[in-house]
């Protein structure tokens, strides 16, 4: 039982941890970063487990940890209140050509990473874009203007 305690706990750990690096960190990593995440990955199993080593042990945590995985997606899908918590919401950058430089500050995107995006979109200029938004999974879906 200590087991499983410790992995809801290390569980909801992680899901507040996520949801504060933000949406656009997360879908862009760095080498360092992937590096930091396994770091992290090991300093948290090793918070689970402690000293246990033994197979049951590890499959009491990962039985935990997918069941959670698990619950959370049905819990969305079924209570569509909680679904800006646990999925987040979209979010958008840019509407008529006008930047929204708050939103733009709350995800920390630069209007150089966004003029990037655009251009990779085939896009030559902010003025061109209808609609641009920052998507729950961390990428930025553009909508032209029509000329």
């Amino acid at each position: 039982m200590d087991l499983v305690l410790r992995a809801v706990i290390v569980f909801f750990a992680i899901f507040v941890v996520t949801r504060a690096v933000g949406r656009r960190e997360l879908s862009t990593m760095e080498p360092f970063d992937l590096i930091l995440l396994i770091v992290t990955g090991d300093l948290m199993q090793q918070a689970i487990t402690q000293s246990d080593y033994s197979v049951s042990g590890g499959l009491t945590v990962l039985a935990t940890i997918a069941l959670l995985t698990v619950a959370l997606s049905y819990a969305s899908f079924k209570v569509p209140k909680l679904r800006p918590v646990l999925d987040g919401e979209p979010l958008v950058l840019v509407q008529d050509g006008e930047v929204i430089v708050r939103n733009l500050r709350r995800e920390r995107i630069t209007i150089d990473e966004l003029l990037a995006e655009a251009r990779q979109q085939q896009i030559g200029s902010l003025t061109h874009v209808r609609l641009a938004v920052l998507e729950t999974n961390g990428k930025i879906s553009i909508i032209p203007t029509r000329d």
